[in-house]
C-alpha cells in the first residue's frame, strides 16, 4: 500500500492561547501536519491543560483574523489552512492548571521529587487524575505503535536508496529537483532517517554538513537532506544549468 503524502511542509509553528488566559502572552509550538486532529488535542492537553474529549479549537491568522473552526478529530491538521504565525484558541475548562505561564513549571523546580508528588493542584496531579498525555497508556501505547510504524516505513524506503544513485526529489512546494545521492543514513539531533544529496545546481542548503559535522563533500549550495519519501531513485538525465538565460 502506497504511503499517505501530506502535500504541505511537514510542520507547522503557531501560537496556542485558552479562553481562561486571554490576556496572557501566547506559548508558540511546532506540530506535525500529518497528525490527526484527535492527536492534535492530545498533545494540547499537555500545553493547555484541557481534555481532547470536551475541547474546541479555532483557528485565526497573523491578523488575528478568525479564519475557521478546527472541528473534526479525524481530519489531518494540514488538511486544515493552517500556516506558521497562525494561532490556535483552545476552548475548555481548564481546572487547577496553572502551568500554561510557566508558573507550575517554576514551582516544580523549587521542590523535591516526593514534595511535589504530594501536592494536589499540580499539572501532574491532574493529568494524572484525568488519564491524560502521558498518563492516557492505552493512547500512549497506540502513540509508540503508530511513531514504530512510521519508522518501518521510512526504513524500507531508505534501504531502496542507494548511495551513488541518480534520483529526482519531489519535496512539497519547492519543485522537482534531480541529484546524486551521497548519504543514507540517520543524522546527529535529527529523528529517523535521511537522504544526503548533492544537487545538479546550487539549489540546496550546505556543503554536505549539517551542524558542524560532515557526512559527506559538495560545493556550497548544493547539498541537501530530505526525508527518504521525497527521493525516487531512477535514470533521471543530468540537469543543465543555462546561464544564459538568466539576468
Amino acid at each position: 500500500m502506497d504511503a499517505i503524502e501530506v502535500i504541505t511542509q511537514d510542520f507547522v509553528n503557531v501560537h496556542i492561547t485558552k479562553s481562561e488566559t486571554e490576556t496572557s502572552a501566547p506559548v508558540e509550538r511546532r506540530f506535525k501536519k500529518g497528525i490527526s486532529i484527535l492527536d492534535f488535542k492530545t498533545k494540547l492537553e499537555l500545553v493547555t491543560g484541557g481534555n481532547a474529549a470536551t475541547m474546541k479549537l479555532k483557528l485565526f491568522d497573523s491578523k488575528n483574523n478568525f479564519v475557521c473552526d478546527i472541528d473534526n478529530n479525524d481530519a489531518l491538521l494540514g488538511s486544515y489552512p493552517i500556516d506558521d504565525g497562525m494561532r490556535i484558541h483552545v476552548i475548555d475548562k481548564f481546572a487547577l492548571v496553572r502551568d500554561f505561564d510557566g508558573s507550575d513549571s517554576a514551582e516544580r523546580f523549587r521542590l523535591s521529587e516526593e514534595e511535589y508528588e504530594k501536592k494536589g493542584d499540580t499539572l501532574r496531579a491532574f493529568l494524572q487524575r484525568n488519564r491524560l498525555g502521558k498518563y492516557n497508556e492505552e493512547e500512549m501505547t497506540k502513540l509508540r505503535e503508530q511513531q514504530q510504524k512510521e519508522l518501518e516505513e521510512e526504513a524500507r524506503l531508505a534501504e531502496a536508496v542507494l548511495v551513488g544513485a541518480r534520483c529526482e526529489v519531489r519535496v512539497p512546494q519547492l519543485g522537482a529537483r534531480r541529484a546524486v545521492v551521497r548519504y543514507n543514513g540517520p543524522l546527529d539531533g535529527a529523528k529517523g532517517l535521511w537522504i544526503g544529496v548533492q544537487y545538479d545546481e546550487p539549489r540546496g542548503k550546505n556543503d554536505g554538513s549539517v551542524n558542524g559535522k560532515r557526512y559527506f563533500t559538495c560545493p556550497p549550495k548544493y547539498g541537501g537532506f530530505v526525508k527518504p519519501v521525497y527521493v525516487t531513485v531512477g535514470d533521471f538525465p543530468e540537469e543543465e544549468c543555462n546561464l544564459d538565460d538568466e539576468i
